[in-house]
């Protein structure tokens, strides 16, 4: 077993995250159905109901402010216990005065899924949290409220990296953390392979990561650390744009270094197709949009071929870590074109000289900048998902090791391309608006990519400049020449000393 163990830190995340088990949820198969090319066991987890009942529930932690969660309870119907509901009393005997908050009302959603009905029609408006779409139970130990902030407050927002940061190392002095939350899952598994986490990025919510991954990696310094780190992609005012920048640039700094992967993400991208239709005022929708890509690019991670999928980020010398999410969406072919027989997932790694390496996508979610033509590509993986790739190329049969050491003496790019026949769903817990095309069987083909290129160099360049005017002196020289060091792994080429000195 290769278990993955999810950390959800922050609003941003958990929406995006609250997706991405909305649509593990989905692969599940049942009353003798064929059996799903997805292993469950990757990412859940079995366990015993307040009933004694069996469950299954996503492996997750979800760390989120005070008013963040909505209606979401700790104890769910699988593990509410009978004595909850009446408290005994306690050493105090005399009379006591109970004041509650008025609790949040339930979502018509919400309601059709405890009594079994038709989902009504999701909408903007109907969705205030992202628990408003939740489609799966979560064990209790899964969420975590921290009381110390609140969501959206305008007197103490939670918006400075070292606001995170000290959040972090209060609570970890008092609880440990890690023996607290993280040891109870990662003692059920059989062979841990991968922390998988969501986390906002400029933000309080990079400087709590950076301090928990540094204990995760102490930890458990020989798994994979894949980190999806959010940011906002709506334009704000000048000095706001710069304390983000600021933050993105600390949290590149911390934690790059320690991840297996890095990827940054536009929440919501800067460009996008016709064939998209985005409320960008709306997390759901945004956040949607970016599940598209991120599932399908981590689906090799849990199909039951079991995939090397870390190995395939390293690239020649595991060294370049961050990494930038593309992706195209297409529509399926017609359900009557069936002629050619449907093949099992599978892995392409090009030949030396082939040129299947993609520099165009309809959507970049990391980078603004659409001169992706001129950049040189390090590594390259994608993952087609859905009909079967057009031109019919043969896995090669050449060692991997050798085609690796081949490619980096012609300095071409390394690459890899998976192919596998599950569709994207498109659930009722989706913006069913999102996509303005017509959806024969509620589902999509999706290209997805992940890609270290010349161009991270561009954005690190641009976030030491940041750096270089506005922090303070005593972290000034630390941080910029950090991300010097980062910048250097991306650039192609030789410097001269001139240049260095300038």
């Amino acid at each position: 077993m290769h278990e993955i163990l999810t950390l959800q830190l922050g609003q941003r995340a958990n929406y995006l995250a609250t997706h991405f088990w909305n649509l593990q949820e989905s692969y599940f198969t049942y009353n003798g159905e064929e059996q799903s090319p997805v292993d469950h066991d990757i990412h859940f987890r079995p366990g015993i109901g307040a009933d004694g009942g069996e469950t299954y529930t996503p492996r997750t932690l979800i760390y989120d402010l005070k008013g963040a969660f909505g209606t979401l309870r700790k104890n769910n119907a699988l593990y509410e216990l009978a004595e909850d509901s009446a408290p005994g009393q306690g050493l105090w005997d005399g009379k006591e005065l109970i004041q509650r908050l008025d609790p949040i009302p339930q979502s018509e959603y919400q309601k059709s899924l405890d009594q079994g009905t038709v989902a009504p029609r999701l909408s903007s408006e109907t969705v205030r949290f992202w628990s408003d779409y939740n489609r799966v139970f979560y064990h209790p130990r899964s969420i975590v409220q921290l009381n110390d902030y609140e969501l959206n407050s305008s007197i103490m927002p939670f918006e400075d990296w070292s606001l995170g940061e000290e959040l972090f190392n209060d609570l970890d002095k008092e609880h440990d953390l890690l023996d607290r939350d993280v040891r109870p899952f990662a003692e059920e598994c059989d062979q841990l392979r991968a922390l998988q986490i969501f986390t906002g990025s400029d933000d309080a919510w990079g400087g709590f990561a950076a301090r928990y991954i540094d204990r995760l990696v102490d930890e458990y310094g020989k798994k994979a650390v894949l980190v999806w780190a959010i940011e906002d992609g709506k334009r704000v005012h000048q000095t706001t744009k710069i304390k983000r920048e600021i933050n993105k640039a600390r949290s590149l700094f911390a934690i790059s270094p320690q991840a297996t992967m890095y990827t940054p993400i536009l929440d919501p991208p800067t460009r996008l197709p016709g064939s998209v239709h985005l409320n960008s005022h709306s997390e759901w929708y945004t956040s949607a949009l970016v599940s598209m890509a991120m599932e399908s690019m981590t689906l090799p991670t849990r199909l039951r071929p079991y995939q090397h999928f870390e190995s395939l980020l390293a690239g020649d010398d595991s060294m370049r870590r961050i990494f930038e999410l593309q992706a195209s969406i297409t529509l399926p072919k017609e359900a009557d074109n069936t002629s050619k027989p449907t093949r099992a997932s599978k892995v392409e790694s090009s030949e030396p000289g082939s040129s299947k390496v993609k520099t165009k996508f309809d959507l970049d979610f990391t980078y603004d900048n659409p001169d992706s033509d001129s950049s040189h590509i390090f590594n390259q993986l994608q993952v087609l998902r859905g009909d079967e790739p057009e031109e019919d190329d043969a896995s090669p049969e050449e060692d991997l090791g050798m085609l690796r050491k081949m490619r980096l003496y012609s300095s071409e790019p390394m690459f890899h391309r998976l192919h596998t026949p599950l569709h994207y769903p498109i659930l009722d817990s989706f913006p069913n608006d999102l996509l303005t095309v017509p959806l024969p069987g509620q589902k999509v083909n999706v290209v997805a990519a992940l890609t270290a290129s010349t161009r991270t160099a561009q954005k690190v360049k641009g976030l030491e400049a940041v750096a270089g005017r506005v922090i303070g002196v005593d972290e000034r020289e630390n941080l910029v020449n950090g991300l010097g060091e980062i910048r250097e792994l991306y650039e192609t080429g030789w410097m001269s000393e001139s240049d260095f000195d300038d």
